[in-house]
């Protein structure tokens, strides 16, 4: 039955057993996702963006998607307009050189983002987070260093964000359903934000308008006011003149004896604060009534 010249078999030559699928370098796939866009699968270009999900994209190449209304991969199909995705403020690794640009591991070459605040590389073999309100990003470990005041704001621009805020950049598939939740608090937030607002300019239109002062009653043509037609409306009305100080002052005003001497019909012979001397001065003193040749002002030689 042949096996000539001594050759032996072995088992897995005679019997043939299912072949494994072929298994995926998790290297290479997590090497991928970081440097890649998520959308056109090309390598990420700046400004980098991410969206609610933390997954990285060229922000130029989701305009261009989306000014062509083309459909969206199953992975980005939330993606529906700018508000949907954050521009990232990164932070450039001064070690990443021409070199680094190459092909091949990230274990053999740098990364071309660190962590600002404790210098990890973003390289994806630490867990990397960014704060949808402003953009910035950093490592969850230098994250959850933070203690105090500095747990509320930014520590990079000290913006302050919330729980929800925190987007983990290329999670797994148990960020991915927590990052789905932030996102629907975000947006519960923002509709809540918007009504209050909404709100507060309805009572504030409604309190001016009842703040307003009503118009004064209208005057006839010839300037003067009408009537009132009760006695209760009347009252009020000389109650009014009587507490306005500019009307008590024009009235006062009319009885200053230097403004009378402004009339036609005022005399100094009237005049009790006069002096009998002064009275004399003018023609209409009893003395010059009384006379009977003209008076010198007026006299005239040739016709007395």
């Amino acid at each position: 039955m042949g096996c000539d010249g001594g050759t032996i078999p072995k088992r897995d030559e005679l019997v043939r057993v299912k072949q494994k699928p072929e298994q995926k370098d998790k290297d290479a796939e997590r090497e991928f996702r970081w440097l890649h866009c998520a959308l056109t699968q090309q390598r990420l270009e700046e400004p980098i963006a991410m969206c609610s999900m933390g997954r990285l994209y060229s922000k130029q190449s989701v305009i261009e998607r989306l000014l062509e209304k083309e459909k969206m991969p199953e992975g980005s199909a939330h993606i529906r307009s700018l508000k949907d995705i954050k521009t990232l403020q990164l932070t450039p690794n001064p070690a990443f050189t021409d070199e680094d640009k190459t092909e091949g591991l990230l274990d053999t070459r740098h990364a071309p983002y660190i962590c600002k605040l404790i210098g990890l590389e973003m390289s994806g073999k630490f867990r990397f987070v960014a704060l949808w309100t402003c953009g910035c990003v950093m490592s969850e470990r230098a994250l959850k260093q933070l203690k105090g005041s500095m747990a509320s704001s930014c520590p990079l621009c000290q913006v302050p964000y919330s729980v929800e805020d925190v987007i983990v950049l290329n999670g797994n598939d148990e960020d991915l359903e927590l990052m789905k939740v932030k996102s629907e608090m975000r947006e519960a937030k923002r509709k809540s934000a918007k009504k209050d607002k909404k709100n507060s300019k309805k009572t504030e239109t409604e309190t001016s308008v009842k703040a307003e002062p009503k118009d004064e009653p209208a005057s006839t043509s010839k300037g003067v006011e009408k009537p009132p037609t009760t006695s209760s409306s009347s009252t009020s009305h000389k109650l009014k003149i009587v507490a306005n100080p500019k009307r008590l002052g024009a009235v006062n005003a009319m009885q200053d004896p230097e403004l009378k001497r402004l009339k036609t019909d005022f005399s100094v012979a009237k005049d009790p604060k006069a002096t009998d001397v002064y009275k004399s001065l003018f023609t209409s003193h009893k003395t010059d009534k009384e006379q009977e040749r003209a008076h010198w002002i007026t006299y005239n030689p040739f016709y007395n």
